[in-house]
Formats: structure tokens, C-alpha cells, sequence
């Protein structure tokens, strides 16, 4: 049986792998906001979906979840912000390096 862990486990290594990589080549005027933003995010996962899980919009198989929460989102929840918040910077570095504004 496949847990909530282990996927997000599959998606946030290599992606944070990859874009920790391209953000520390980047430099810090790059990698610092870049891990700003991933707080930010992070808080506001946090938040929004102790939310939605409190209230029962989104609910989870108790035996697929690790059982550690943050509020009332499983820690899983918070790979997809983090691989988002590091991957989109990078992403962004790589496709406008070289360019001037």
C-alpha cells in the first residue's frame, strides 16, 4: 500500500535536490528569497490547510498518513510547498539567466 509519505517523499528529494543546486550556483541574491518564500509558504500551508482539514473538506485514510500533524495537516502535506517553493525559483533562474531587464 502506497502511503502519503512516500510520494511526497518521491517528488520533494529529487526536486530539492536539483533546485538546491541551481539556487546555491544562482548566488544569494537568489537562493535567499528563494527560501523566503518557502517560510511563506510553508506558513500558509500551515494555516489554510489546518483549515481545510479541520473542517473536513479534505480528509485522510488514517493508516496511510504518518500520523504527525502541524494543526490538523499531516506533515506530508508541507513536501509539495517546499518542492514548489524551491523548484519554481530555480526554474525561473535557469530560463532568464543571461537576459537583461
Amino acid at each position: 500500500m502506497t502511503t502519503y509519505a512516500v510520494l511526497a517523499v518521491g517528488v520533494l528529494v529529487p526536486v530539492a535536490a536539483l533546485s538546491l543546486v541551481v539556487l546555491v550556483r544562482a548566488g544569494r541574491a537568489v537562493l535567499l528569497p528563494a527560501l523566503g518564500a518557502v517560510a511563506v509558504l510553508v506558513l500558509a500551508t500551515a494555516v489554510f490547510d489546518s483549515v481545510i482539514v479541520g473542517t473536513g473538506i479534505v480528509g485522510y485514510h488514517q493508516e496511510r498518513i504518518l500520523g504527525l500533524r502541524i494543526g490538523t495537516a499531516p506533515v506530508e502535506d508541507f513536501a509539495y510547498p517546499l518542492a514548489a517553493g524551491l523548484a519554481l525559483p530555480a526554474l525561473w533562474y535557469l530560463l532568464t539567466r543571461g537576459r537583461r531587464d
